[in-house]
């Protein structure tokens, strides 16, 4: 009787696009490696390419700071680069009380980055006292505050002190639109 050779199982390891995935997530700081990397480049750039009158009064000139960051932040996205490769990981905040588990709140994210979107336009046209009220009511209600009545009053409220305290007291002038011709 002859036996026939069992077959070899077939190893069922992760798939590349898995295992790319997984050291993806086991190296995520080099996103801030990156970050750090086009920062300090764009810095040199803007501190190599800065119009300056070259009649200086001293050794450091208007480009002497900008040269030094710029530098430092590459330095510290190659060293950061370098121990994350070496299987450095940043420690986990122990102080935060979330669950990591849970998947981020996009609504929240894409409510706010809105508001702050249609403040930045509707700064020039309405003046701060208005974009500012929006701006304040709108972070409000994305952050879950649901007072219709009570939340635009204080966020006018804030908006208009803000804006006295600015443009007035401290002599940083801020657009007051059409409504600061009545007021």
């Amino acid at each position: 009787m002859t036996t026939s050779p069992e077959p070899t199982p077939t190893p069922s390891g992760p798939t590349p696009a898995r295992t790319r995935a997984s050291w993806l997530r086991d190296h995520s700081e080099l996103g801030v490696c990156v970050l750090l990397l086009v920062l300090g480049v764009l810095v040199l750039t803007d501190a190599l390419t800065m119009n300056v009158d070259l009649t200086q009064r001293g050794p450091v000139g208007p480009r002497t700071v900008p040269l030094v960051v710029g530098a430092g932040l590459l330095l510290v996205a190659l060293l950061l680069a370098a121990d994350v490769l070496r299987g450095g990981r940043g420690e986990a905040e122990g102080g935060e009380d979330i669950d990591l588990e849970e998947p981020a709140d996009w609504r929240t994210v894409l409510l706010l980055a809105g508001v702050f979107l249609a403040t930045a336009v509707l700064i020039d046209p309405l003046g701060f006292p208005v974009a500012g009220a929006l701006l304040f009511w709108g972070a409000a209600y994305a952050l879950g505050s649901r007072h219709l009545t009570r939340d635009p009053l204080i966020a006018a409220g804030l908006a208009l002190l803000t804006y006295v305290v600015f443009n007035n007291l401290l002599g940083v002038p801020l657009p007051g639109g059409p409504l600061m011709g009545v007021i």
